[in-house]
């Protein structure tokens, strides 16, 4: 009986760290999100569009998360007559970057040019991003469903009415 006690004790710890760690993970991406729309601000000042600082920034993250190796960059790529804003290829990362999400049209368009890197390399990206400095509440809304099933991430900045 006592066994089956701590069990159960342990379990519900086990839960509680899971909420903690997603709690933790909402967090991040509230920050992340604050970072670019702040930064992107700031961009305007440094004489950096905001393409390039989403770039660098996003570079450093995935460097970070040992996704992309020390010392390389995503960069601006060509594929199939399609301008990628962010492209990495090995492994293979396709990004979108805007100004504003404001339709479906960002979405679509990005789903488009990684169809065009699929073509060429063969295979899925293994990651897919739409950074947007500001984004629609509504749009973000309709759009983060068919993002998520897709399998981009969504990073805005600030979401306004």
């Amino acid at each position: 009986e006592k066994l089956w006690e701590e069990v159960k004790s342990l379990r519900e710890e086990t839960r509680k760290l899971w909420r903690g760690q997603d709690k933790l993970r909402e967090g991040q991406e509230k920050l992340r999100a604050s970072m670019i729309y702040g930064f992107g601000e700031l961009s305007r000042f440094a004489g950096m569009s905001f393409e390039e600082f989403v770039r660098k920034f996003m570079s450093e993250y995935l460097r970070s998360g040992k996704v992309i190796p020390e010392g390389k960059e995503l960069r601006r790529e060509l594929v199939e007559g399609e301008e990628i804003d962010m492209f990495f290829e090995d492994p293979l990362i396709v990004g979108e970057v805007t100004a504003s999400l404001d339709s479906e049209e960002e979405l679509d368009k990005l789903l488009r040019k990684a169809g065009a890197v699929m073509k060429v390399y063969g295979r899925r990206p293994r990651a897919m991003y739409l950074v947007a400095l500001t984004a629609k509440k509504d749009v973000h809304r309709s759009v983060s469903k068919r993002a998520k099933e897709a399998g981009v991430e969504i990073i805005a900045g600030k979401l306004v009415d």
